[in-house]
């Protein structure tokens, strides 16, 4: 086993985090030029690991009435109405078997505007943030590369919650431990897939292994390209990326900041070894200083009055 990396290339966070025959690394890639803002990824998260209700309370503006992801939301459909960019009036190719048929999800309707629909999750980072600074365990890196957060060990401090850089893992107010989305560790290890990916109807949520949808990522892209959809782009797919890529990446129609998401994500305690280096060093300097201004008197004193 490696020593533990807080940034930089990571090809195998599961065996450097102790799990000598792990499995390959799987995650998410999330079309969002296929969702459909049906929340069926919502519901099915919700049912299968028992995610209390989290308000049930309208908005009044957007049918986006979760708002975002949080302790009782581990999965979270965004919807986005915005002009259509100039010049565009649709954007073709709504999935990789219609043939360039159809109209894409964030198609103009007769108003000019178009929706941008997309299906956030935690992104199970490759350089955990959350992980590194729980001070209990609570957070742990499993034998499939996931982020899990076991909430019979975490005690509520809520250190993990500013160190995301995602701001995706929230404390849940009526007991204080935090929550987020586990990639249902427990389907995995019956050897299941997780159960948004299971209910969404498009294939908007693929799951498998993440080199294996990095290269499928790859081909979407270019078949999006070749069809006259320009803006389609991939988000958090790269390995050397600020947080050593994310174990749940998506193509984005528009800027990362479009959808809520940070255009340049880095972990947050990237430096953190620097940090102590530095507070050893500026300790031991005052240590070595309070010793000298005891000792200076002594040794500069007469030597008749020593």
């Amino acid at each position: 086993m490696r020593e533990n990396l807080l940034s930089g290339p990571e090809p195998d966070p599961a065996r450097d985090a102790g799990h000598r025959d792990a499995p390959p690394r799987v995650g998410f890639f999330t079309d969002t030029s296929v969702c459909i803002g049906c929340k069926a990824c919502e519901v099915a998260c919700k049912e299968w690991n028992a995610v209390p209700e989290d308000g049930m309370t309208l908005t009044g503006m957007s049918y986006d009435n979760t708002g975002g992801l949080g302790a009782s939301t581990w999965r979270h459909v965004a919807f986005i109405e915005q002009p259509v960019p100039a010049g565009r009036t649709e954007l073709p190719l709504v999935g990789p078997d219609t043939g360039g048929d159809g109209t894409a999800q964030g198609g103009a309707d007769a108003s000019g505007m178009r929706w941008l629909m997309s299906s956030d999750v935690c992104k199970h980072c490759t350089h955990a943030a959350c992980l590194d600074v729980c001070p209990t365990g609570s957070l742990f890196r499993t034998e499939f590369g996931t982020v899990v957060v076991q909430e019979d060990i975490c005690n509520g401090c809520g250190v993990c919650v500013p160190a995301c850089p995602y701001g995706v893992i929230e404390q849940r107010p009526t007991d204080g431990r935090a929550f987020k989305c586990t990639l249902c560790y427990d389907r995995l290890g019956a050897g299941q897939e997780p159960a948004c990916a299971k209910a969404c109807p498009t294939e908007s949520i693929q799951f498998g292994p993440l080199d294996e949808l990095r290269e499928r990522a790859a081909l979407r892209v270019d078949q999006l390209h070749e069809a006259g959809v320009t803006e389609a782009r991939l988000y958090g797919h790269e390995p050397d990326n600020g947080v050593g890529g994310d174990g749940a990446f998506f193509l984005l129609l528009d800027e990362p900041e479009v959808y809520g998401l940070p255009p340049d994500p880095v972990v947050t305690t990237r430096d953190l070894g620097t940090m102590w280096r530095h507070a050893g060093m500026a300790a031991l300097s005052l240590a070595g200083g309070a010793a000298l201004s005891f000792a200076l008197p002594a040794l500069t004193r007469p030597k008749g009055r020593r």
